[in-house]
C-alpha cells in the first residue's frame, strides 16, 4: 500500500524512495523483492504520459485545430469505453500491483484526449484536471487497495454472493464509472476550449459517475474477459498503450 500511495501522484522522489527502503527494512522484507515492487510501480506511474519537451509539444499540435479532435467521435467513444473496461478489469485482479495501474491509466486517458484536441499536455495537466473534478489521486488509490485488502482478509475459500467476490465486483463497477466519467468530462472540457469552470466540471463528473455505474453491469462480461487477458508482468506496456 505504501508503494502505491507514494506513486499515486507520479514517480517517487528521493525522500519517498528512502522512506520505502526504511519501511521494507522495518518489515523485514527481502531487499530484492521490495526494490522490485517499488521499481515496477515507479515505471508504471512514469508511463502515464510521454516525455515532455519542444519536440513532443510540437508533435501534439501539428496539423490540429485547438478544440477540434483529430479523431472521430466514435473513435473517442471507443477509447473512453476501453479504458473504463480495462481499469474495471484491473480491479478484479488479486495482485496489488494491478490496482497501482488504474490511476496512471486515468491520467493517460486525459492526456490522450487533450492531445487529440490539439493541446500541449504533460503529467501536471492531467493531474490538475482530475483533481479539479474532486478525485483525489492518493485517496482513490487507498480506497481501491483498501477494498482489495479487506476482501482478501474477509474472503472465504468458497466465495458466496455478498462475500469478497461481491465486494470486488462492486469495486470494479465503481472504477469503471470513475474512469468513464473522467474521460467524458475531459472530452467536453477540451472540445469546449477548456472554458468550463470548476463547479461545472465537478457537477458534470458527479452526474456521469451515477450514469456510468449502471453501465458497468452492461459491460460486466467484457470486463471479466479483459481481466483474464491482462498480464500483470507487462503493466508498463499496458499503460503506454492505454
Amino acid at each position: 500500500m505504501a508503494v502505491g500511495v507514494v506513486n499515486s501522484d507520479g514517480s517517487q522522489n528521493a525522500a519517498e524512495a528512502a522512506f520505502l527502503a526504511r519501511l521494507a527494512a522495518a518489515l523485514q522484507l527481502p531487499t530484492t523483492a521490495a526494490e522490485s515492487v517499488a521499481q515496477q510501480a515507479s515505471a508504471i506511474a512514469g508511463a502515464a504520459v510521454e516525455p515532455n519537451g519542444p519536440a513532443a509539444a510540437a508533435a501534439t499540435v501539428a496539423g490540429t485545430v485547438l478544440g477540434k479532435a483529430n479523431v472521430s467521435d466514435a473513435e473517442m467513444d471507443k477509447t473512453i469505453l476501453n479504458a473504463s473496461i480495462t481499469n474495471a478489469a484491473l480491479e478484479l485482479l488479486p495482485e496489488s500491483i494491478a490496482s497501482m495501474t488504474i490511476i496512471p491509466l486515468q491520467l493517460r486517458l486525459v492526456y490522450r484526449i487533450g492531445k487529440a484536441h490539439g493541446y500541449e499536455m504533460d503529467s501536471s495537466n492531467a493531474k490538475d484536471f482530475i483533481a479539479t473534478l474532486g478525485v483525489g489521486l492518493t485517496s482513490q488509490y487507498v480506497e481501491q487497495i483498501g477494498r482489495k485488502l479487506l476482501g482478501g482478509l474477509l474472503g472465504r475459500p468458497r466465495r458466496r454472493p455478498g462475500g469478497s467476490l461481491g465486494r470486488q465486483a462492486a469495486s470494479s463497477g465503481l472504477t469503471f464509472a470513475t474512469t468513464y466519467a473522467i474521460g467524458r468530462v475531459a472530452q467536453r472540457y477540451y472540445a469546449g476550449g477548456r472554458t468550463l469552470d470548476a463547479a461545472t466540471l465537478k457537477q458534470t463528473f458527479a452526474s456521469l459517475v451515477a450514469e456510468a455505474r449502471g453501465m458497468a453491469l452492461q459491460y460486466q462480461s467484457r470486463i471479466e474477459q479483459a481481466a483474464q487477458t491482462i498480464d500483470t508482468r507487462n503493466l508498463v506496456s499496458l499503460v503506454k498503450q492505454g
